[in-house]
């Protein structure tokens, strides 16, 4: 018969601290003299006994079982021994880590949206804020969601198992990437179809002949002002815009009006869906040996494209527009918004991919030194992309009369339109076009592919021993998510898909929903937690502590995400996609994409409270004391507190107790 109470008798406690000390330093040191830290290395031999009836019920929590505290039945054991067969896959060499998480966040945002968001801002006063916002919240959230996922050996679902009761910021992340990987990739479908149109020597988005063309399409221009044909009663356009606007999408007058499918861009959805499960259907195994193109030929071009650039006419005009300070702009809010918002889309934070990338790495290996490294050099490929972009602006801007700011553009703006046009006034216009669409292909399908790998790890971590009871399932799972994404993908590459995709793009994956995750995140890890024992956590995976990250972590990324998301609910503006206001019903379907994430985090953490039992007390002790993983060197026992505190003279592989409630099997009596 077994027993269960709340506090230990006095001489248990100590009895049983005696024996875990001993216990622990012989272990320890066996494990520091192997290198090898396992679970079985720190059982205690001895159990703690709890009694208390009305504490029978909370015994049939699975965390309980999954933590060991609990007899398991015999179908139990037999699935914990087949999982203990597939070992948490790892990458082969650290490097292919580096670089898939340097194709992970060096996307597309660093080439299309943070040079046009510099130049809007105030030029090179728009990097005080942008780096202000770098180093209180970008780089810490970072260097965190890496070493979660590396701490706990799990991806952005069960890493928080680390605080449970907040498991639903895993949750959102992955509502998140969801929305990310949906309508991302129908940028590579566009980007496809230019790459195919670019075999054409003619290049069609430079003529004005073609059955998509108006009578008001010119290319001819005077002094920056186009010569409007004869025939023309309305506004006269370029060719590149009514390539874009009547040949690839096709575009419909408003949101309800999708106009069916365009096929021609649903087969390069397929194909650019095709290409993604081709890097990634083995997981880290193959995505780990695709990253050693998809991650540095679009940094080579990026350089190709920067020095051809500055060596052209104009160049000079298009870099001062890009850097020169307007001082001025740095009293608007909307500047300081956009700095913020920007880090979190270059960086890839709280969509759980990063923790995903991190869960397999080795404990012991040094990301917090080479999240550094990668942070710098993904802000500096921002900065030399802009020095790319404006110096080809500049030189159209005086190829054709007129000032840099009526070329400039924005997303899909400027790579489908400005910066084609730009090219194909150059030397051999056909050879840069194929390479610069190449180049836009490897750095989104880079982000792409990392992105669906973090959002498939995360669903595989929630039931291992289903996922890896065979071979096949995972690639299974794998397919099935692409299939997923393909088809709420579809309205978008309808002839009224564009505006299906701002909407996605504003709310699904916006700035909004990656501020509130980003809150979370930071405040339960340095409030609940314990941002001590954090530090603790990391000193013992790497050996040495990283205190710069210590304050930003507790104050500046918590009240920098707060104070931005709560200027964006002030700041409100209605959705819009060029001179097209979106309709209240649109704005509605927006903000449920929002809600579909943001609302997780508090349902989840209210769920988790109604259904333990127990009293307000005892649940919040038992909903917020970590869950280690199976094989974790932490694994001792429920009884590790958060909030614990212990001897400097611990063994540096042991983490700390706190002799408080607990919640372990007794003994037969």
């Amino acid at each position: 018969m077994k027993t269960f109470s709340l506090i230990e008798g006095e001489s248990k406690k100590k009895a049983r601290d005696q024996h875990e000390a001993q216990y622990d330093d012989e272990n320890c040191a066996k494990s520091e003299s192997t290198g090898n830290f396992h679970a079985a290395n720190f059982l205690p031999e001895t159990e703690s006994v709890l009694t208390g009836d009305r504490l029978k019920d909370r015994l049939v929590d699975p965390h309980l079982v999954d933590s060991g505290l609990i007899p398991k039945k015999k179908e139990q054991e037999a699935d914990e021994e087949e999982e203990s067969k597939h070992e948490r896959v790892q990458w082969d060499k650290q490097r292919e880590f580096i670089l898939s998480v340097a194709g992970g966040f060096i996307g597309l945002g660093n080439v299309w949206r943070f040079p046009y968001l510099c130049y809007k801002n105030g030029g090179g006063a728009f990097l005080i804020p942008y780096c202000i916002f770098l180093v209180i919240g970008g780089i810490p959230i970072f260097l965190m969601e890496v070493a979660l996922g590396q701490f706990m050996s799990r991806g952005g679902i069960e890493a928080w198992n680390l605080v449970p009761i907040f498991k639903g910021i895993g949750w959102a992340s992955l509502v998140i990437v969801f929305w990310l990987n949906v309508y991302y990739i129908v940028i590579l479908a566009w980007n496809l179809f230019y790459l195919f149109q670019a075999f054409d020597p003619s290049l069609p988005w430079t003529r004005c002949d073609g059955w998509w063309n108006t009578p008001c399409c010119s290319s001819t221009s005077v002094n920056g002002t186009l010569i409007k044909p004869a025939g023309c009663n309305e506004s006269v356009d370029f060719p590149e815009n009514e390539f874009w606007k009547n040949r690839v999408l096709q575009l419909t007058d408003d949101l309800g009006t999708p106009g069916g499918m365009q096929w021609e861009l649903v087969g390069t959805l397929v194909l650019s869906w095709m290409i993604c499960y081709a890097c990634i259907w083995k997981g880290v195994k193959s995505t780990g040996k695709s990253v050693y193109v998809t991650s540095t030929f679009p940094l080579i071009m990026l350089l190709v494209l920067l020095v051809r650039g500055l060596t052209l006419p104009g160049a000079k005009k298009g870099i001062e527009f890009y850097i020169k300070p307007d001082w001025a702009r740095l009293t608007s809010p909307d500047v300081w918004k956009d700095a913020g918002t920007q880090i979190f889309f270059s960086y890839a934070i709280c969509l759980g991919s990063q923790t995903s990338l991190g869960s397999y790495n080795k404990f012991s290996f040094n990301s917090f030194k080479w999240g550094l490294i990668l942070s710098g050099f993904n802000s500096g490929a921002s900065i030399v992309s802009g020095f790319a972009i404006f110096s080809v602006l500049g030189y159209m801007a005086q190829e054709i009369g007129c000032d840099v700011s009526e070329v400039a553009e924005k997303g899909p703006g400027l790579a489908f339109i400005a910066y084609p046009r730009a090219l194909s006034m150059m030397a051999f216009p056909q050879i840069w076009s194929l390479l610069f669409f190449i180049m836009i292909l490897l750095l989104g399908l880079a982000s792409q592919y990392v992105a669906v790998e973090g959002m498939c790890t995360m669903i595989v971590d929630l039931k291992p021993r289903f996922w890896f009871k065979t071979p096949y399932r995972r690639p299974l799972c794998v397919a099935a998510a692409c299939c997923v994404c393909f088809v709420f993908a579809l309205p978008m590459v309808t002839r009224g898909g564009i505006y299906v995709f701002q909407l996605a793009d504003t709310y699904g994956a916006s700035g909004l929903c990656l501020l509130w995750v980003a809150f979370f995140e930071t405040s339960v890890i340095s409030w609940i937690y314990g941002i001590d024992n954090f530090y603790k956590d990391l000193d013992r995976m790497f050996g040495h502590k990283f205190p710069i990250t210590k304050r930003p972590w507790q104050y500046g990324s918590p009240i920098m995400c707060a104070s931005t998301f709560a200027y964006i609910f002030v700041d409100w503006n209605p959705t819009t996609y060029n001179n097209y206001v979106f309709p209240v019903y649109g704005e509605l379907i927006g903000i449920c994409m929002a809600c579909s994430s943001i609302l997780l985090v508090p349902i989840y953490a209210v769920y988790r409270l109604i259904t333990t039992p127990g009293t307000l007390a005892e649940r919040w002790e038992f909903l917020t004391t970590p869950v280690f993983p199976r094989g974790h060197p932490y694994t001792l026992s429920r009884s590790l507190s958060p909030s614990s505190s212990g001897s400097n003279t611990d063994p540096p592989s042991y983490h700390e107790k706190e002799e408080s409630m607990t919640f372990l099997p007794a003994q037969k009596s």
